[in-house]
């Protein structure tokens, strides 16, 4: 709650028991980014989604997109015991793969827009299991210079519309959803 004092105050409850923390606001700004919850998966509203690939795509504001996996697509495979993306350098055709991943459930691509990999994360071919801890953050799969980012951004949905559509797929797939 902001008061005209400047002041932030934020209160947590602990065990039934609250306290007040109060930080001036010129030096500490605390903000929470919405985020729907579908079926116990995480859907962040700052994302545009492509729901038939089951990807994300956060703009960067200089023409490039970074991309992975949603917390469904992470939750439907399991565990990723390997993630290879693709080099930066290389162009993709639509609907092409960016990376292969593989889970003890499944192997293949993740499916993406077309445009040239400025950025892969070689990261996750050591630490796959990053996917599946951060799929929003550090387990992102590559960052991409979209061909065109206009006509690719008009298919996607934006996070603040994507929990009815994704409840829906849910239900039609029977995906009792994240953490089932």
């Amino acid at each position: 709650m902001r008061h005209s004092s400047g002041w932030t105050f934020l209160t947590f409850f602990c065990l039934g028991a609250a306290a007040t923390v109060g930080t001036f606001a010129a030096a500490l700004e605390v903000s929470v980014a919405a985020m729907p919850i579908v079926r116990g998966c995480n859907l962040p509203d700052a994302l545009l989604y492509d729901m038939e690939n089951l990807t994300w795509y956060e703009e960067l504001g200089d023409g490039t997109v970074r991309i992975g996996m949603t917390s469904v697509a992470v939750a439907r495979a399991g565990t990723l015991v390997a993630v290879t993306p693709r080099r930066a350098g290389r162009k993709i055709e639509a609907g092409k793969s960016c990376a292969t991943i593989e889970s003890g459930k499944w192997v293949g691509p993740i499916r993406i827009i077309a445009g040239e990999i400025v950025a892969a994360n070689d990261a996750l071919q050591d630490r796959p299991g990053t996917v599946n801890a951060d799929p929003y953050g550090a387990g992102w799969m590559v960052v991409l210079r979209p061909d065109d980012w206009a006509a690719a951004k008009a298919t996607l949905i934006p996070g603040s519309a994507v929990a009815g559509p994704y409840e829906a797929r849910m239900a039609a797939d029977g995906f009792a959803g994240c953490g089932s």
